[in-house]
Order: structure tokens, then C-alpha cells, then sequence
């Protein structure tokens, strides 16, 4: 018995394994490798800088630049899109004539590829012939180019995401809200507490791992954002919209940094590596 447990252990778990080891953890002991070297990504690296890739990094204002951005992802992922998504929630996971439609226009957004996404919008926050242009041509003002603006980019990115992402989160809510006896919530009905008492004593407790799980995918989410960044503005004007993705991209594939970029990327996975182990061992380790 128990060698035929083995055999069946070895038989599936040697293939996963073996794909594991080739595409994750190969990749990642070579960028870090890399990570150590002046390369171009032409031949063997051979010019060995140690750690002075990492050194370049943390001295570099556009990184600065690109770390603050993606915690004002994160930020507003957290406080708008979230409770966005659960209000939503909340209200749709009732039976009502047109739910699913509501539903299925709200997740809408989330099914559009991300570079078409950020073709969209590049066209709807074009200040000359999007529309922008026609409601500052309404109201009789200057036209507004807000992806060319070095404040105001950044913003104009995380509005585009609040609006893709906000349908995932709320479907996740909707899921954990059904899962909730009937019972319950018609016994609070009976004592006379109202939709507000029920929703915030009663269902959202009830569903705070559901909650949680949508805070970790929204921080992780947040800390890998590229897709919807360079389509719409390629990390400018002057850097000023770079997260740390797209500031890899741009710096260390697009110029030919390879190592420098391998060092962005070891950063990278550093953080978002130490962020899951300690989310889930300090606020998901009993669910």
C-alpha cells in the first residue's frame, strides 16, 4: 500500500517539479546571477560589477519615482477600488429583475485584454481628438492633456485601473455573499435590523477571508502592474508614471541593461516574495 502511494507521488509530482525547476526557479537563480554582472545580453556576461547594479538602482530618482508610484497604486486599490467593489457587492448579490446584467456590466472591464484597455482610455484622455477634447470643447476651456501632464499621468493610470479591476473584486465578494446561510440574514430580517445593520454585523465578518484574499491579490496586483502603464503613457512624461514593471522594462530590457534590469527584477521579486509569506502567515494562516 504505501508503495503504491509512493509510486503514485513520483509519478505526478516529478513532471510538476520538473516544469517548476525549468521555468521558475532556473529563471529566477539566473536573473540573479545576472544581477551581478555589466551585460548587454549578447554573449556570456563576463564584466562582473558585484553589486553595484543595486547600488545604481537605489540611487536612481526614477526608481524613487517608480517605488512611489506603485504604492500610490496599491493606496487607491485599497480605498476605493476594494470598497467599491464591496458596495457593489452587497447590493448585487440580492435577487433583483436585471442582476446578472449589472453584474456582467460591471466585470465587463476586467475581460478586456489590458493593452486594449489602455488604447481605450489613451483615446478618452486624449486632449485633441478623444474625449477629453469634446467635453472641453462643450464647456468652451483649453484642452486638457492629462497623459502628457507630470502630475496628473500617474492619476490618470489609476483611475484606468480602479475601472478594470473593481468587476474581479466585486465578483469575488458576490461569491463569498452566497455562501452565506439564508437563515442567518432572514433571522436579523425578523429582530428588525436593516440592510446596513445585516451587511456590516453580519455579512461582511462573514466574509473577511474572501476579503482578505482580495487585499493580497489586490497588493500583489498593485506591486506588477506594466500592461496598462505602457500603453498608455510607455512610464512618461519624464518617468513620472514608471511603477517598478515598467521601469524595468524600460531600463533594463528597451536599453539593453540586461543586468541592471536582472537586479530590478530580483528587487522585485524580493518584495512580492516576502510580502506573500508574511501576508499570509500574520492574516491568512487560519483560513
Amino acid at each position: 500500500m504505501k508503495s503504491d502511494r509512493f509510486v503514485t507521488a513520483v509519478v505526478f509530482l516529478v513532471p510538476a517539479l520538473t516544469l517548476f525547476t525549468l521555468f521558475v526557479m532556473m529563471p529566477i537563480g539566473e536573473a540573479a546571477w545576472y544581477s551581478l554582472f555589466r551585460w548587454n545580453g549578447f554573449g556570456a556576461p563576463t564584466n562582473h560589477v558585484g553589486l553595484k547594479n543595486f547600488q545604481m538602482l537605489m540611487q536612481m530618482d526614477a526608481f524613487h519615482t517608480a517605488l512611489k508610484n506603485t504604492g500610490l497604486i496599491i493606496f487607491f486599490s485599497l480605498i476605493v477600488q476594494l470598497p467599491l467593489g464591496l458596495y457593489l457587492a452587497l447590493i448585487l448579490s440580492q435577487k433583483f429583475r436585471g442582476v446578472v446584467l449589472w453584474r456582467s456590466l460591471f466585470f465587463l472591464p476586467y475581460i478586456l485584454a489590458e493593452v486594449a484597455t489602455g488604447l481605450i482610455w489613451k483615446f478618452v484622455y486624449d486632449g485633441r481628438h478623444g474625449l477629453a477634447a469634446g467635453i472641453t470643447d462643450a464647456l468652451g476651456v483649453d484642452p486638457v492633456y492629462v497623459l502628457a501632464d507630470q502630475e496628473l499621468a500617474v492619476y490618470a493610470v489609476i483611475v484606468v485601473l480602479v475601472w478594470k479591476f473593481f468587476g474581479f473584486h466585486m465578483m469575488l465578494y458576490i461569491a463569498g455573499l452566497q455562501n452565506i446561510p439564508r437563515d442567518v440574514v432572514e433571522s436579523a430580517q425578523i429582530d428588525g435590523a436593516s440592510w446596513w445593520q445585516i451587511a456590516r454585523r453580519i455579512k461582511i465578518p462573514m466574509i473577511a477571508p474572501v476579503i482578505k484574499l482580495s487585499v493580497f491579490f489586490s497588493i500583489l496586483g498593485g506591486l506588477q502592474v506594466f500592461d496598462l502603464v505602457w500603453s498608455l503613457t510607455r512610464g512618461g512624461p519624464v518617468n513620472s508614471s514608471h511603477t517598478v514593471v515598467s521601469f524595468l522594462y524600460d531600463f533594463g530590457i528597451m536599453r539593453m541593461r540586461i543586468g541592471f534590469g536582472s537586479a530590478v527584477g530580483v528587487v522585485l521579486f524580493v518584495v512580492c516574495v516576502g510580502f506573500a509569506f508574511s501576508y499570509r502567515r500574520i492574516f491568512m494562516k487560519e483560513d
